[in-house]
């Protein structure tokens, strides 16, 4: 039977985000869906869903199904049952918090055990990069626990917004075995505000074009 068409048919994306309490799960999730972040932190319960649409390669369309684990859901009863079905896996952690890191290979055992023969889509997600002067996680660790664990790896900041929309992108597209172009990467960049604070104690905000980074995928 012909595929032809069937690029117009929304697909459907379970993704899990998981990792530590405070990496920002919440905080990525809500950034990507809705353009928005808050500074205050509010631990979640359980699980919280997102939805949000959007295309890759300009025409194929997705509807994608987030969902934001609780830091706590590792090892609880919930936790088969969060990830069931999920075909995207994003691995969450803080660049300030070591600890957060070094739990990965938990979150990712965890979840591989749980999925077993589903194999899904894995990702290394590095949030705040907007605190990169006060970063304890040396990339090159970043990078080799990405390598080790044959998983891509991506830095971003949920604050910002920086690389957020570009990330989920490169992941969706390579759950899909697809391989974004220079320029449909590049229409992913979002603008950045800064907030600059002037010699009268002024904040001024500016906006950035966010440029591409060296460090934002290595697949």
């Amino acid at each position: 039977m012909s595929d032809i068409g069937n690029d117009c048919i929304e697909k459907v994306i379970k993704i899990a985000i998981l990792g530590e309490p405070s990496v920002g799960k919440t905080a990525l999730a809500t950034r990507y869906c809705h353009e928005d972040f808050s500074r205050q932190y509010y631990p979640t319960a359980g699980a919280d869903f997102f939805l949000k649409r959007t295309v890759v390669q300009g025409n194929r369309p997705l509807r994608l199904v987030i969902w934001d684990l609780s830091g706590h859901s590792l090892g609880s009863d919930m936790f088969d049952k969060y990830m069931f079905g999920a075909q995207i896996v994003m691995l969450l952690f803080d660049i300030t918090n070591v600890n957060s890191f070094t739990r990965l290979v938990d979150w990712l055992e965890s979840s591989r055990r749980v999925m077993r023969d589903k194999k899904p889509t894995l990702a290394l997600i590095a949030n705040k990069g907007d605190m990169e002067h006060q970063r304890t996680v040396p990339y090159e660790k970043q990078v080799r626990f990405a390598n080790d664990n044959g998983i891509s790896s991506h830095s971003i900041s949920a604050r910002t917004g920086e690389n957020v929309s570009l990330c989920f992108q490169r992941v969706c597209a390579e759950f899909l075995g697809l391989r974004l172009t220079k320029a449909e990467q590049e229409e992913q960049l979002n603008i950045v505000k800064a907030e600059i604070v002037t010699q009268n104690g002024c904040p001024q905000v500016a906006s950035v074009q966010a440029a591409p980074s060296a460090i934002c995928s290595l697949q």
